[in-house]
């Protein structure tokens, strides 16, 4: 295999490049004498870029034809990585050379320590076949840790624990706005999504269990309560965001019930936006900011007409 050589010649000195191996000439004076001594050198790699390592001290090649530093250069590079002449006989000075480099080697070649918790070397190590590892009870995180640390920002903890909920209480109505925020669902699908997502590391609460039970006794617990946790929540966003509060927008809709409603008052049959005349309804107003933040809410029952619904 052909190999490149670059080489130079200046003042200073002479410079054999022997692709990643070269003799360096060093020129010192001291109290006015001169000397000459020389290097073998390896250019290695760094993180700042390439740099200069001195393989072993050569002593003073002058004597020698300048030919024959590129020849023991080669010599010293090929016996390094194995690579020994056919044609010629061992060279003793460049046996010493090797042997002086790899006594150095040795020096400065550090054995790792075993870790305490290893007591038996590498016997512990097992080998594992990652096509045949298998995975389950998959969790998503991202989606609901943002939306939790805005319901931290917002300061929704405080304002439901005002309104007299308990804790248990709290963090329920949590994961169910982060669903409303994520992945709007039902409340009896809502206990399905947690077990998806990591809400129980980020709550700090058992889900496993949970039931749809649990969720619809929580919004009975927060209905009554509405309307102070709507009027501190419109607050908080109106000093968080800055919002106008010079213009609102009314309007109403309608959500229909499968089944009887029996024990629902305000569900009744009449005009079906949704075009199911066969299901009972009941009629939202919904008030919005210019921003389109919701400022509050009321159900009616369905006869109640949007001019007799709001009163200014």
């Amino acid at each position: 295999m052909a190999r490149e050589v670059f080489f130079s010649l200046d003042i200073t000195g002479v410079l054999f490049i022997v692709v990643f191996m070269y003799i360096r000439k060093n020129i010192k004076k001291e109290k006015g004498k001169t000397y000459t001594s020389h290097a073998l050198v390896e250019s290695v790699r760094t993180p700042k870029g390439p740099r200069q390592k001195v393989v072993v001290t050569l002593g003073d090649l002058s004597p020698r034809p300048l030919k024959e530093w590129l020849k023991l250069a080669h010599k010293v590079e090929n016996a390094l990585v194995g690579q020994g002449e056919l044609l010629e006989r061992p060279d003793a000075e460049v046996e010493a050379i090797i042997r002086n480099v790899k006594e150095r080697r040795a020096r400065q070649q550090v054995k790792p320590k075993e870790p305490p918790d290893r007591p038996g070397g590498e016997d512990d190590l097992v080998a594992i076949h990652t096509d045949r590892v298998a995975t389950e009870r998959h969790r998503s995180a991202g989606h609901v840790h943002v939306g939790y640390q805005f319901w931290k920002r917002l300061g929704l903890d405080d304002i439901v624990r005002d309104a007299g909920l308990t804790e248990r209480a709290c963090t329920l109505t949590c994961a169910m706005t982060l669903n409303r925020l994520v992945q709007p669902a039902s409340e009896h699908a809502i206990p399905r999504w947690t077990r998806s997502t990591a809400l129980e590391d980020i709550l700090g609460i058992a889900l496993e269990e949970l039931a749809d039970d649990s969720l619809y006794r929580n919004l009975d617990k927060l209905y009554p309560n509405r309307a102070a946790i709507e009027s501190a929540l419109v607050e908080r966003e109106r000093n968080l965001f800055n919002l106008d509060t010079t213009v609102f927008f009314y309007d109403l809709t309608s959500t229909y019930f499968e089944g009887m409603a029996l024990n629902n008052p305000k569900a009744k049959r009449g005009y079906s936006r949704d075009k199911r005349p066969d299901c009972k309804q009941v009629v939202i107003g919904l008030v919005v900011g210019r921003e389109g933040f919701p400022v509050a809410h009321e159900v009616f029952r369905e006869t109640r007409r949007q001019r007799r619904s709001f009163n200014p």
